[in-house]
């Protein structure tokens, strides 16, 4: 949907619904807290989930093509026959995995989303987002409480780093600078179609992903709109390793090293900041977008890409969440459109324009 802002009637169907579930909800939990105890058990289901995805389950039930016994995964993977039952009969307790017995023995399989979404081969693998989320910001929310409590992130008391350098906790090792590019080749593996046809971007002959990382959003821009340029603008760092381990053959995009914080940026008629904003306080994030102002080509713009909030903050869940997220590992937050639209304004952008997809990460454009 496009629009400049969600309808109030909208919103005031949304609360009302909210409020008719949470009453309901309310009064079935005083009789037994089904709906808490779910809650109480989520990072259980998480990490059964990044557990089977760590030791490779589901690589070896898609390579297999036959359902497999708990004994025959456990020599495979090297693993106690008890421990891996376990872990496998969970997996098909929340529908992740089927099972079929024969002769007393159990024997087990993937669903179609768990070959599609869990195994590394897949075209649409969430396996590296998933390692991603069991090894750095499972920890991180370890520290939820001093995070709230102080007030900023926990990288010093998680990983012993100092938190004024984000993307020095974030790039601390080339391991971990490979599972944050990862994880953000996942994303748009998983939501960039949907974002680069948000809207018609054909009218932009140059485009710049500032901050684009792997290339992978990059390259659904340039797959969507051919007559199009397509830069991926990063850190010197960055972008050696996307060329070294994540390029393609012919690849579509071109890589540029920079630092659009320090540096020059180079001119476009298009520029994306794609989970960029949401890293940084209000007057850093301005900082950028009156430079990005400064650079555009005129009649160009700019498109974001976020989770966004409601504006009354009371959704979607996974907008806050992802908020709570900034919280613990950055300097930003999750924000609803009109602080981006009073970011724009205030930095010489107009005729801003919003599309909520529906799904993880929304987008606004908005023209110089």
């Amino acid at each position: 949907m496009n629009s400049s802002s969600f309808s109030s009637s909208v919103l005031s169907d949304i609360s009302i619904r909210s409020a008719v579930m949470a009453e309901h909800l309310s009064q079935s939990e005083l009789d037994y807290p089904f709906k808490l105890l779910e809650y109480f058990n989520g990072f259980r289901v998480s990490k059964v989930i990044f557990s089977a995805c760590e030791l490779g389950v589901f690589d070896l039930l898609l390579k297999s093509q036959e359902p497999l016994s708990a004994q025959h995964v456990a020599q495979e993977l090297g693993t106690s026959v008890d421990g891996i039952e376990r872990l496998l009969d969970a997996l098909v307790g929340i529908e992740i995995l089927e099972v079929e017995t024969t002769d007393g023995t159990a024997f087990y399989s993937s669903t179609d989303v768990a070959n599609l979404y869990l195994a590394k081969g897949s075209t649409k693998s969430l396996h590296d987002m998933i390692i991603y989320q069991s090894q750095t910001i499972y920890p991180l929310w370890n520290n939820m409480v001093d995070a709230v409590r102080d007030g900023k992130n926990q990288n010093e008391k998680t990983f012993g780093l100092p938190p004024e350098d984000i993307f020095q906790a974030i790039y601390r090792s080339e391991e971990e600078m490979l599972k944050f590019m990862g994880l953000m080749n996942s994303s748009w593996v998983l939501d960039g179609h949907d974002i680069v046809t948000a809207f018609n971007l054909s009218c932009f002959q140059t485009i710049v992903d500032l901050g684009g990382c792997t290339g992978a959003l990059a390259r659904e821009i340039a797959e969507t709109y051919p007559s199009s340029s397509v830069t991926v603008f990063d850190l010197p760092q960055v972008v050696e390793t996307a060329q070294k381990h994540f390029c393609e053959e012919n690849d579509a995009v071109v890589f540029q090293s920079g630092d659009f914080f320090s540096g020059e940026i180079p001119p476009a008629d298009l520029y994306v900041l794609a989970r960029i904003i949401h890293d940084w306080p209000e007057e850093k994030c301005l900082m950028l977008l009156k430079k990005i102002y400064d650079s555009c080509k005129p009649g160009g713009g700019v498109l974001l890409v976020e989770a966004m909030l409601f504006e009354n903050r009371r959704g979607p869940v996974m907008a806050q969440m992802f908020s709570l997220n900034m919280l613990v590992q950055a300097e930003g937050r999750e924000r609803p459109l009109s602080e981006y639209t009073h970011m724009l304004d205030k930095t010489g952008f107009h005729n801003v324009q919003v599309c909520r997809t529906g799904k993880s990460y929304d987008a606004i454009l908005a023209m110089r």
